[in-house]
């Protein structure tokens, strides 16, 4: 990785974005904001150049820093061939894990979806200065992790592993606090685990501070939920959530 800045960004938009085209304007919005200065082009043009001889100069060869970093009519382009990302392999899992959910195998869609959140090692770029469209790809990921997150837990409690999620669930409710559907996951792992006194606390929880920051109620998920521990039902939700 460059240690300077500006050729941090460029080197991470271009890799977030392999295989397409990232245009001159959308590396100046990335870069400079509103306020690019008035030889953008040029100073566009030295950072690539000098991020191709870093590379050229990790491989040992320059004729493979220019496959791999080319210029297109409208601005540059990342070879997604020959550019491995953690990014791609967490999206490549995802897919693996969505496909195995929609064929109703909760065992296998817990290990794959696991196997991608374990690439996540901490914040999106937290090392690399962010400007307008990095922030806007960071918010992408993270609620894409999240949607993951998620279903990864709805396949574990298909297998019956609500016990093993508690701890978990407490953790992502609290950081969290008006996620509806963390708050439905955590009501079915408690009701489950015979905690349903807890699990409706949670639900008047949430039902508050939906209240208090948005002025609505809790969606029907909730609502159905909170009605099935009322009643007691032997179950909270269906035995494959991912379905």
């Amino acid at each position: 990785m460059p240690s300077a800045p500006k050729q941090r960004q460029i080197l991470v938009l271009l890799a977030l974005h392999a295989g397409r085209v990232v245009t001159t304007q959308t590396f100046v919005e990335e870069l400079w904001g509103d306020k690019p200065p008035r030889s953008f082009a040029t100073t566009l043009q030295t950072y690539i150049s000098q991020l191709r001889a870093k590379l050229a100069k990790a491989a040992g060869d320059a004729s493979w820093a220019r496959r791999l970093l080319s210029t297109r009519h409208s601005g540059y382009q990342m070879d997604a061939r020959q550019c491995r990302t953690d990014v791609a392999e967490f999206g490549h899992l995802v897919q693996a894990g969505r496909r195995t959910a929609e064929t109703g195998d909760p065992a296998a869609t817990s290990r794959l979806l696991g196997d991608a959140l374990a690439l996540w090692r901490g914040p999106v770029l937290v090392d690399v200065p962010v400007g307008r469209i990095l922030a806007a790809d960071v918010a992408a990921l993270e609620e894409t992790r999240l949607g993951v997150l998620e279903r990864r837990i709805e396949a574990d409690l298909a297998l019956r592993r609500h016990a093993d999620l508690l701890g978990e669930l407490a953790m992502l409710v609290m950081r969290n606090p008006m996620n509806e559907n963390f708050s439905a996951l955590q009501m079915t792992a408690l009701y489950r685990s015979g905690r349903s006194g807890r699990a409706l606390e949670e639900f008047r929880r949430i039902r508050a501070v939906l209240r208090d920051e948005l002025g609505v109620e809790p969606g029907p998920r909730l609502q159905q939920l909170h009605r099935t521990i009322l009643a007691g039902e032997p179950d909270a939700e269906p035995a494959w959530l991912g379905s």
